[in-house]
Protein backbone atom coordinates (compact mmCIF):
# COMPACT_ATOMS: atom_id res chain seq x y z
CA UNK A 1 0.00 0.00 0.00
CA UNK A 2 1.18 3.49 -0.87
CA UNK A 3 0.26 6.84 0.65
CA UNK A 4 0.94 10.43 -0.37
CA UNK A 5 0.87 12.96 2.46
CA UNK A 6 0.79 16.67 1.71
CA UNK A 7 1.53 19.71 3.82
CA UNK A 8 2.09 23.42 3.47
CA UNK A 9 -1.16 25.01 2.36
CA UNK A 10 -2.71 28.03 3.99
CA UNK A 11 -3.90 31.61 3.64
CA UNK A 12 -1.63 34.24 2.12
CA UNK A 13 -2.00 37.72 0.70
CA UNK A 14 -1.57 38.38 -3.00
CA UNK A 15 2.12 38.62 -3.84
CA UNK A 16 3.08 36.25 -1.06
CA UNK A 17 4.65 32.80 -1.13
CA UNK A 18 3.85 29.28 0.00
CA UNK A 19 5.71 26.00 -0.26
CA UNK A 20 3.84 22.73 -0.62
CA UNK A 21 5.39 19.38 0.24
CA UNK A 22 4.30 15.83 -0.54
CA UNK A 23 5.97 12.60 0.51
CA UNK A 24 5.20 9.10 -0.70
CA UNK A 25 5.56 6.09 1.57
CA UNK A 26 4.75 2.39 1.56
CA UNK A 27 5.55 -0.47 -0.79
CA UNK A 28 7.45 1.60 -3.32
CA UNK A 29 9.94 0.20 -5.81
CA UNK A 30 10.32 3.35 -7.87
CA UNK A 31 8.58 6.73 -8.17
CA UNK A 32 8.21 7.91 -11.74
CA UNK A 33 6.56 11.23 -12.69
CA UNK A 34 5.34 13.42 -9.85
CA UNK A 35 3.11 16.43 -10.17
CA UNK A 36 0.83 18.99 -8.61
CA UNK A 37 -2.77 19.56 -9.64
CA UNK A 38 -5.34 22.02 -8.37
CA UNK A 39 -9.09 22.30 -8.30
CA UNK A 40 -10.98 25.51 -7.69
CA UNK A 41 -14.67 25.50 -6.70
CA UNK A 42 -16.87 24.71 -9.69
CA UNK A 43 -13.91 23.95 -11.93
CA UNK A 44 -12.19 20.83 -13.17
CA UNK A 45 -8.94 19.63 -11.69
CA UNK A 46 -6.00 20.95 -13.72
CA UNK A 47 -2.32 20.18 -13.96
CA UNK A 48 -0.11 22.84 -12.41
CA UNK A 49 3.38 21.35 -12.74
CA UNK A 50 5.03 18.04 -13.52
CA UNK A 51 8.51 16.67 -12.86
CA UNK A 52 9.96 13.46 -14.23
CA UNK A 53 12.24 11.11 -12.34
CA UNK A 54 15.11 12.64 -14.29
CA UNK A 55 14.18 16.16 -13.24
CA UNK A 56 12.56 17.51 -16.40
CA UNK A 57 9.75 19.92 -15.61
CA UNK A 58 6.61 21.23 -17.24
CA UNK A 59 4.29 24.03 -16.08
CA UNK A 60 0.92 25.38 -17.08
CA UNK A 61 1.31 28.77 -18.70
CA UNK A 62 -0.40 30.74 -15.94
CA UNK A 63 2.20 29.73 -13.31
CA UNK A 64 5.38 29.85 -15.37
CA UNK A 65 7.97 32.09 -13.76
CA UNK A 66 6.11 32.08 -10.43
CA UNK A 67 5.98 28.42 -9.37
CA UNK A 68 8.88 25.97 -9.12
CA UNK A 69 8.49 22.21 -8.81
CA UNK A 70 11.30 20.09 -7.40
CA UNK A 71 11.78 16.63 -5.96
CA UNK A 72 13.99 14.66 -3.63
CA UNK A 73 14.24 11.13 -4.96
CA UNK A 74 15.88 9.84 -1.78
CA UNK A 75 12.81 10.92 0.20
CA UNK A 76 10.23 10.13 -2.51
CA UNK A 77 9.09 13.72 -2.09
CA UNK A 78 7.92 16.49 -4.37
CA UNK A 79 7.69 20.20 -3.59
CA UNK A 80 5.96 23.21 -5.09
CA UNK A 81 7.39 26.65 -4.34
CA UNK A 82 4.73 29.22 -5.14
CA UNK A 83 5.78 32.86 -5.37
CA UNK A 84 3.94 36.00 -6.46
CA UNK A 85 0.67 34.31 -5.64
CA UNK A 86 -2.54 35.67 -7.14
CA UNK A 87 -6.16 35.32 -6.00
CA UNK A 88 -6.81 33.12 -9.05
CA UNK A 89 -4.33 30.58 -7.62
CA UNK A 90 -6.84 29.83 -4.86
CA UNK A 91 -7.72 26.13 -5.00
CA UNK A 92 -7.23 22.78 -3.35
CA UNK A 93 -3.84 21.50 -4.43
CA UNK A 94 -3.23 17.76 -4.89
CA UNK A 95 0.04 15.95 -5.42
CA UNK A 96 0.15 13.00 -7.76
CA UNK A 97 2.73 10.30 -8.31
CA UNK A 98 3.09 7.44 -10.74
CA UNK A 99 4.60 4.63 -8.70
CA UNK A 100 5.96 1.21 -9.50
CA UNK A 101 4.98 -0.84 -6.47
CA UNK A 102 7.34 -3.27 -4.79
CA UNK A 103 5.32 -6.42 -5.40
CA UNK A 104 3.55 -7.39 -8.59
CA UNK A 105 5.45 -5.12 -10.96
CA UNK A 106 2.50 -2.81 -11.56
CA UNK A 107 2.42 0.98 -11.81
CA UNK A 108 -0.36 3.06 -10.33
CA UNK A 109 -1.28 6.72 -10.02
CA UNK A 110 -1.68 7.86 -6.43
CA UNK A 111 -3.14 11.11 -5.07
CA UNK A 112 -2.55 13.09 -1.94
CA UNK A 113 -5.42 14.17 0.29
CA UNK A 114 -5.33 17.77 -0.94
CA UNK A 115 -4.33 20.98 0.78
CA UNK A 116 -6.17 24.30 0.60
CA UNK A 117 -4.37 27.34 -0.75
CA UNK A 118 -6.22 30.64 -0.38
CA UNK A 119 -4.84 33.89 -1.76
CA UNK A 120 -6.54 37.05 -0.60
CA UNK A 121 -6.55 40.25 -2.63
Amino acid sequence: QVQLVESGGGLVQAGGSLRLSCAASGSIFRVNDMGWYRQAPGKQRELVALITSGGSTNYRDSVKGRFTISRDNAKNAVYLQMDSLKPEDTAVYYCNANILVRFGGNRYNYWGQGTQVTVSS
